[in-house]
């Protein structure tokens, strides 16, 4: 395809989302409005639901079929990373030099990691009743591995880090949120719905499916960003390319 004909369909396709775009926001209400019918109907359909937090019930009960889409972009950008930084050929792994660290960092990352793990929990479990959720508290959890690079060094790091565990759990995380929405199938009802028992309102078993999903996608953050960040911490303290001869500067003669 030449650059002319990319040009024409390129033009032709954003006339069509330019003129799309604008019929919609037509119909959107006036800003500053009081008369809001998409939240009304969105806070009314997850009390209904059981779900004390709106934005999960969104999420993962009332759209759990975007945040499905959601979860493969973001396990398809671990994967894509993963493939391009691979090691090349001529590429060596170095042992990296251990480095000068302070007592008292190593004590403050000693005990910020049990608490951030903690909190990360948190807020993965009670996404279907307060703010947070499995996006929010997988990230958590994935910095809080990280202290131990921060606090100590890469070597330390890499032992309490087995990434191929993780990589695993990133793949397996993401499958299981896709057969969680075969329940409702199985009960005859439509793919992802709500068809686990709703439990009692504001309470940990409450919201049916949502807290399944919930660790489901807490669970594929949390190890994908821990893969991501591997892939990165690799290239900048491991890998090692073969060296290329200087560039001697001293004009045409050396030519």
């Amino acid at each position: 395809m030449s650059g002319r004909v990319r040009k024409v369909v390129f033009l032709l396709a954003a006339a069509v989302f330019a003129v799309a775009f604008a019929l919609a926001c037509t119909g959107l209400p006036h800003f500053g409005t009081a008369v809001h019918p998409y939240g009304s109907k969105a806070v009314a359909a997850a009390v209904r639901h059981r779900t004390a937090n709106v934005i999960s019930s969104v999420n993962f009960d009332q759209r759990a079929l975007d945040t499905l889409g959601e979860e493969s972009i973001l396990f398809g950008s671990v994967l894509g990373a993963v493939v391009l930084l691979r090691r090349a050929r001529d590429e060596d792994r170095a042992e990296p030099e251990p480095g000068r660290v302070l007592p008292s960092t190593v004590l403050l990352g000693a005990a910020l990691l049990p608490v951030t793990v903690l909190v990360g929990g948190y807020v993965v479990a009670h996404g279907q009743l307060s703010p947070g959720g499995g996006f929010q508290g997988g990230v958590v959890l994935a910095t809080g591995l990280h202290l131990a690079y921060v606090a100590a060094d890469y070597r330390v790091l890499r032992r309490v880090r087995p990434l191929a565990a993780f990589a695993a759990l990133d793949a397996v995380a993401a499958g299981a949120f896709t057969a969680l929405g075969l329940a409702g199938l199985f009960a005859g009802a439509a793919y992802l719905q709500n068809v686990l028992p709703l439990g009692t309102f504001n309470q940990l078993s409450s919201a049916g499916l949502v807290p399944l999903l919930n660790a489901a996608v807490g669970v594929e953050v949390a190890s994908g960003v821990i893969v991501l960040v591997a892939q990165f911490l690799d290239q900048a303290v491991e890998i090692e390319s073969p060296e290329t001869p200087r560039a001697t500067g001293q004009g045409e003669d050396d030519r």
